[in-house]
């Protein structure tokens, strides 16, 4: 017998003869798990917090550690499990260092989480994203000045190297353990015995370690997915990258007890009460920045005195009194800021406010913010109290005990001059974004797995699609069949089961679109710091949640495309048409906007631009600001699925009278006709009915968990106890429930709907009063919106009703500037001489694969002088190969040469060169055919991404008129419920969670847009074309209702072989 076998025996016995002092109240060891990896360890652990605390608790563990690789971004959530558990939470990482040496750390005090968290972002900044890079020199650094108050598990591997052990005790003295992982591969006891005589030799405790990667032995099949994934291989390459067996799960305290001595499980235990005092809320806090407030002053009265200034400038300095209610509200909100003791947060984002604004950048803040009198009172945002229910609760609140939220808007061209503000006034120490978790998807994952499981490219793609654009009503094993796929196959059958194990499942760390932690002191002491993909970035490890549960306070810097079009159509009125405006002096109540709105002309203006926005303005007909409000709000999951927007509709058109059980209710609910539209609504509802404030707010927050599986129950008997009390009718207090229920489906706060309401109107009075320089804003402003700039440029050329037509010149050489322009058109002088619209140049940012500095350059070129010919220009301006073939291509140089052919033939022979002698003969121009108009327009929108040649349906109509296919004009001119059959360039699909499998799709042709409904049956028989097709012929019911136009489909056919090389891409299911 092996003499490592023999003593492994003897130590198993002996520490077993001494069992009663590690043995649990059940007779069994006890046993603290202190090496566990989660799914945060991305790819590597297939367990999250949740599962792995779970087991913990089922096994009897005393504690758990959770030490994912080099990283803290799970530890919020294990934090979480803990609580829920009652198993205790150790905090650490596993690190593996350049020179191959492995170790977990584990966190004693707080001085050892800052300990940890330092070596961590060290670790993370000296690498790209998603990587380390750490050195022994690295740790002894860290710990040269302050002595370790973490302890370091030493994870010896397959051939333990004495050295390795020796430098990690020599940098963490008798904190350094040496951990025995037994995973029942064949050489236990050898490795058992051989790690007990190193331990004896080092002088370094051993204790009992299990390399946990999943909560149960069932997911071994998904940690040798991930670990296929990771390493880009198929399963049945994998190999030796593949754990020999599924022991690396939580093993139950028996099995643990028949594999280690007992005095190693003792150890865990003895190591897990040494880490126990050590909370990670209760003891990372950190402090909100502290200079803002001058010498003179605490945070509370300069909050206050920047919020009485605030006072005279937005009521004041107006003409305007302030109401007792207001005052008396930013008196309530004051006293709980410094309860709270938030003013320094206040005092950040109105900071940061400031600096935009003292740059010329347009911002707003919208959100929960909105319901804060002090925030408008700061400039923060513009939603007006007096002219708005408010609800600070739903805000800010004392018995939640959580940082209010608090998201400002910027334009989305300049955000990132806000963002480097903010690093260079805090530093990059001291202010980093949040993190965003990007999780695995249906999609996503399949194809993750298939590639895992060997499945072909096209294959995958296959059952990617039928992910992609499947929905809940439509049975997987019917898309997966009419894809071609046996369902019955075991091995899709086991890709599925994965897949659905996958999903989910985070996969890595991003930047959160604009939330910044700002720190008083250094960030890196509270949580890690890491480089993030986009230069000049830095994130934080924990996402907004985890922000949220420590109770951290985030300044959400958010990029809006519409402030940016705002901005720049601002600006061209000012220059081109004498009319100086910004956001807040925009004329209020104007009619002939409103007209314009109950058309559903809408093109391009904010949020009511979708295809369900237009088709509900014809219907809601708003009139005035609250309708507005209503509009923004009541085309969302939320009043869809509680089944709000039919019976608020048939009130407002007088169909159906409202009715309310008391006065305090039609106080609440009469500004939208009896129908909970809004959340504040729901929550002032609840507390007239006996909730406190807080205990709304917590109605708020069950209704969004609701939504992930939460418990409502409670809330539902409280709520229909409390109204049976006050005399209402059961079935309002059933129907006012199903309501807010509908809620946990996405509702729009009525604050959140107001900020948005503000841009939506003052996008849509520049476009009906300033169209030219509306489009051309929004030119220059892209990418953004809804709407190509094809689309955006027809409807300016078009025009409807009262709203003029503008007229759109094409890219030249000689006129462009790099953005697009306005050109002549006549100063607007008043509301009774309002001018003349200016026309539209279309700019160089236009033309594709041109650069900016090209643009600018031909720009500084002509700007010295005339160019005489094409050869001065290309000399002059600099002209690549590749700048001269893209001007060419979009049409740029016809006033030099003429139409496009010229123009190729021309570029063809240029190079940039010095000038022919004087007297050289020049080569004989030869005369080109023109292009056909067809070969102009496929050309056009190649290289421009529009045309204002004909549009291709015009081209095409004559052939349409052969199939009786009708045009939009022929089609308005038919009856509701007419049999018709349309065709139309595909711009647009989308597919609302709300609608059920419903397809809508949008369709183009020469005279506006037509809707089409596509019902879930025909989108699954006529699939193909409905995804794929840009020229879609459409059969079907032609319907008007409420002057709301759309066509229900019966057929699809594919014609996109008409439109030969023509590119026309759409905006699918955004």
């Amino acid at each position: 017998m092996p003499r490592a076998w023999r003593t492994a025996q003897r130590l198993r016995t002996a520490a077993n003869d001494d069992a009663p002092q590690g043995v649990a109240a059940d007779g069994l060891p006890a046993y603290a798990e202190l090496h566990c990896l989660s799914d945060f360890s991305f790819l590597r652990g297939a367990s999250d917090a949740t599962a792995l605390f779970e087991r913990a608790k089922a096994c009897g563990y005393s504690a758990l550690a959770i030490t994912d690789e080099c990283s803290l971004a799970g530890i919020v959530r294990g934090w979480e499990g803990a609580r829920a558990t009652g198993v205790g939470l150790i905090v650490g990482s596993e690190f593996a260092l350049v020179d191959g040496t492995s170790f977990v750390l584990l966190v004693e005090t707080r001085a050892g989480y800052t300990q940890l968290c330092a070596l961590i972002t060290t670790a993370r900044r000296a690498a790209s994203k998603g990587r380390y890079t750490l050195t022994r020199a690295d740790v002894e650094a860290q710990f040269h000045v302050a002595a370790p108050e973490l302890f370091a598990l030493w994870l010896p591997g397959a051939q333990p190297q004495a050295q390795d052990g020796r430098w990690l005790q020599q940098v963490f003295g008798e904190r350094a353990y040496l951990a025995v992982e037994l995973l029942r591969d064949g050489d236990d006891d050898a490795r058992l015995a051989a790690l007990l005589a190193l331990s004896g030799q080092l002088g370094m405790t051993p204790l009992a370690s299990g390399d946990v990667h999943m909560a149960t032995r069932r997911e071994r099949v998904l940690q040798d997915t991930i670990t296929a994934i990771r390493h880009t291989v198929p399963l049945a390459e994998a190999g030796a990258l593949l754990f020999r067996n599924g022991e690396r799960h939580l093993r139950s305290r028996r099995a643990l007890g028949n594999i280690y001595p007992a005095a190693l499980l003792e150890a865990t235990v003895d190591l897990a009460r040494r880490c126990s005092g050590f909370d990670l809320k209760r003891d990372v806090k950190y402090d909100y920045p502290a200079e803002l407030v001058p010498a003179g002053h605490t945070a509370t009265s300069y909050l206050r005195e920047l919020t009485e200034a605030g006072i005279r400038t937005r009521w004041a300095e107006r003409g305007l009194t302030l109401s007792d209610k207001v005052r008396g509200d930013i008196e309530q909100e004051l006293a709980l800021i410094e309860e709270l003791e938030y003013e320094a947060f206040f005092l950040t984002v109105h900071d940061v406010v400031r600096f935009a604004k003292s740059q010329g950048i347009l911002c707003q803040g919208r959100g929960s913010s909105a319901n804060s009198a002090v925030c408008y009172a700061l400039g923060i945002t513009a939603v007006d109290p007096d002219e708005n229910r408010l609800l600070i609760s739903r805000f800010l609140s004392k018995a939640r005990n959580e940082p209010p939220d608090i998201d400002v808007d910027f334009e989305h061209e300049r955000r990132e001059e806000v963002i480097q503000y903010v690093y260079r006034k805090y530093g990059r120490a001291r202010a980093a974004l949040a993190a965003t978790v990007i999780s695995y998807r249906g999609k996503s994952a399949v194809r993750e797995v298939a590639k895992a499981f060997g499945l072909p490219p096209d294959q995958i793609a296959l059952l990617a699609n039928c992910f992609g654009w499947g929905n809940g009503d439509t049975p997987m094993q019917q898309r997966l069949e009419e894809a071609g796929f046996d369902t019955a196959n075991p091995l899709i059958v086991r890709i599925l089961a994965l897949t659905c194990m996958l999903e989910g499942k985070p996969r890595h760390l991003s930047q959160h679109v604009g939330g910044f932690v700002i720190a008083e002191q250094t960030l890196s002491t509270v949580v890690p710091v890491e480089n993030a993909a986009m230069a000049d970035r830095t994130i934080i490890q924990w996402e907004k949640d985890d922000l949220e549960t420590m109770g951290m306070l985030k300044v959400d810097c958010l990029a809006l495309g519409m402030l940016t079009c705002i901005r720049k159509t601002l600006d061209l009125i000012r220059v081109h048409r004498g009319r100086d405006h910004d956001i807040a002096s925009v004329p209020s109540n104007d009619k002939p906007t409103y007209d314009m709105i109950q058309l559903a002309d809408t093109v391009g203006v904010f949020q009511i631009e979708s295809r369900a926005q237009m088709a509900m303005l014809p219907r809601l007909k708003p009139a005035k600001f609250y309708d507005l409000v209503i509009e923004v709000a009541i085309v969302r999951p939320g009043p869809i699925q509680g089944d709000m927007v039919h019976p608020y509709l048939r009130r407002r058109q007088g169909l159906e009278q409202p009715t309310y059980p008391s006065e305090g209710v039609e106080e609440i609910l009469g500004p939208t006709l009896g129908v909970p539209l809004f959340q504040e609504q729901v929550m002032e509802l609840v507390i007239h009915a006996g909730y406190q404030p807080d205990e709304a707010d917590g109605l708020r927050r069950s209704m969004a968990a609701w939504r992930r599986g939460g418990d409502m129950e409670p809330h539902r008997v409280r709520i229909r106890q409390l109204m049976e009390d006050k005399g209402y009718a059961p079935a309002f207090i059933d129907q006012i429930f199903d309501q807010i229920k509908g809620f946990g489906s996405y509702g729009f706060p009525q604050s959140h709907a107001a900020s948005f309401a503000k841009l939506v109107y003052v996008s849509c009075w520049l476009k009906r009063h300033e169209p030219a320089a509306f489009a051309c804003g929004l030119l220059n402003a892209q990418p953004m919106g809804f709407y190509s700039p094809s689309q955006i440029v027809q409807d300016a050329r078009r025009g409807k009703a009262a709203r003029q037509a503008v007229t759109v010149l094409p890219v030249d050489v000689l006129h462009s500037d790099w953005d697009n322009t306005l050109v002549g058109g006549r100063p607007w002088r008043s509301a009774h001489d309002p001018g003349e619209q200016p026309d539209i140049r279309l700019g160089f940012r236009q033309v594709a694969g041109l650069s900016e500095a090209t643009g600018k350059a031909v720009m500084a070129a002509r700007a010295q002088r005339a160019f005489a010919d094409l050869e001065d220009l290309c000399l002059r301006a600099g002209l690549d190969e590749k700048a001269r073939t893209a001007l060419a291509e979009a049409g740029a140089l016809r006033s030099l040469v003429g139409h496009r052919n010229a123009a190729r033939w021309a570029v063809a022979g240029v190079e940039r060169r010095r000038p022919l002698l004087p007297g050289s003969p020049r080569e004989q121009a030869i005369a080109m055919p023109a292009p056909r108009i067809g070969q102009d327009i496929t050309a056009d929108y190649r290289c421009v991404g529009l045309s204002l040649e004909a549009h291709p349906m015009a081209l095409l109509r004559g052939r349409m008129r052969a199939q009786r296919i009708l045009g939009l004009r022929e089609l308005q001119d038919r009856p509701s419920g007419s049999g018709v059959h349309v065709a139309g360039l595909v711009t647009q699909r989308q597919r609302p969670a709300t609608a059920k499998g419903t397809i809508f799709v949008t369709l183009e042709d020469e005279q506006g847009m037509i809707n089409v409904i596509v019902w879930p049956h025909l989108a699954m028989r006529r699939r193909r074309a409905l995804l794929e097709s840009r020229l879609l012929a459409v059969r079907g019911r032609w319907e008007r209702v409420d002057g709301v136009e759309h066509l229900i489909a019966g057929d699809l056919r594919d014609l996109s072989e008409m439109l030969g090389e023509l590119a026309l891409p759409s905006r699918d299911f955004h």
